[in-house]
């Protein structure tokens, strides 16, 4: 059992993502209902509704003040669901809120299970979603106040998420937000990426235009943009991100051979130098492609783990299947296939048309390509 005392922090055992608290007889009906349809969970009620069986179905019972364990609970879960009255949790989490990029998620149940209320971290922590789930479990009523959600628009900040797009700033997430649910004219550039992300069953608002270059969307003077690209912006295109984001969809492909024994820093630099030539950026690299030769390339491994890029490699005679500009005798001499970087990343990518068809740099040869969509 967790004794709850005033400056120790308690010790909980956690073993899933999301963490259901309860405090009261009926709370803990519901919550230990709950516990069995939610396999993602792990229960923490109060001794005094102690049954018996806790130990068996790894339940945790805690006595004293519940506002001393969820410091511990916010720190470790993914998300917390508490069968606690509104008022009372706003009033606990208040003092231990840090920031909407990092606070779980938190969700309340009313205590006859009727109403699952999304109360923090909806879109960046996944509280709607996870509101959604719980009210589904209980046959309950989901609220979600997230104007958004509401109102049938663009997340800002979750907008392309699922496909993995990513800000290169989240300085502008505020106000734009506030554009875009405010019904202010709003710019969308997209040159690259995922093209089915509006997420509703209702029209795109009318106050959401698409423009076909962020020029274009310049001269229409919005009140703010969403930019999708891979390309970095000029200084001149910079002027659109006064009030605008840029996301960063996963679309460029790295193709890639080297000499065994090349460093990681020297297979980075080339890449990172090379990216800079191309104006494209760094966060929408999707994948690092090769031959199966160098499937345990020490540098490549290395460097695909550092950016979490996917690490995809071919066989020669798959290789040899595509076209390429620039065969090699000396290639295939050495590895069965008349080229590594180009082939690689056209299979990869699909894209009839490369950024980069080859660069031999050191003892690195990379190619460079973007995924059409």
């Amino acid at each position: 059992m967790i004794e709850l005392q005033e400056g120790i922090q308690p010790s909980v055992v956690q073993k899933n993502s999301y963490a259901i608290v309860a405090i009261t007889k009926h709370g803990v009906e519901i919550s230990r209902r709950l516990h069995t349809m939610f396999a993602n969970s792990d229960l923490y009620y109060m001794s005094k509704f102690e049954k018996g069986d806790e130990e068996q179905k790894h339940i945790q019972l805690f006595s004293g003040s519940v506002r001393m364990l969820l410091p511990t609970l916010f720190k470790q879960y993914k998300g917390i669901i508490m069968i606690i009255s509104l008022g009372a949790v706003v009033r606990m989490i208040a003092p231990i809120l840090q920031d909407k990029k990092t606070d779980p998620a938190v969700v309340v149940i009313d205590d006859r299970g009727e109403n699952v209320i999304s109360v923090l971290s909806g879109h960046l922590g996944g509280a709607n979603e996870l509101t959604r789930e719980v009210a589904a479990t209980l046959d309950a009523r989901a609220i979600i106040t997230t104007a958004s959600d509401v109102q049938k628009t663009i997340p800002v900040d979750l907008f392309g998420s699922r496909f993995g797009w990513v800000w290169d700033s989240a300085e502008k997430l505020t106000p734009v937000s506030a554009s875009v649910v405010n019904e202010e004219h709003v710019a969308i550039v997209q040159e690259s990426g995922e093209r089915n992300w509006w997420m509703h069953d209702a029209p795109i608002p009318e106050s959401i235009i698409s423009y076909p270059s962020i020029a274009e969307a310049i001269e229409a003077k919005p009140k703010a943009a969403l930019i999708v690209t891979h390309r970095l912006l000029t200084k001149e295109e910079e002027v659109i991100l006064e009030n605008g984001i840029v996301f960063r969809p996963k679309t460029v492909v790295i193709g890639m051979g080297c000499n065994r024994g090349t460093s990681a820093e020297e297979i980075e630099q080339v890449i990172v130098d090379t990216l800079a030539e191309l104006h494209i950026s760094i966060k929408s690299v999707k994948a690092l492609c090769t031959i199966d030769l160098k499937k345990d390339e020490a540098g490549l491994l290395e460097v695909v783990e550092k950016y979490g890029w996917e690490f995809v490699y071919y066989p020669p005679v798959e290789l040899n299947t595509v076209t390429i500009e620039a065969p090699s005798d000396t290639v295939f001499k050495y590895t069965g296939a008349y080229g590594v970087s180009e082939p690689a990343v056209r299979l990869y990518s699909g894209a009839e048309q490369l950024e980069l068809v080859k660069k031999k740099s050191g003892n690195v040869t990379i190619s460079v390509g973007v995924i059409p969509f």
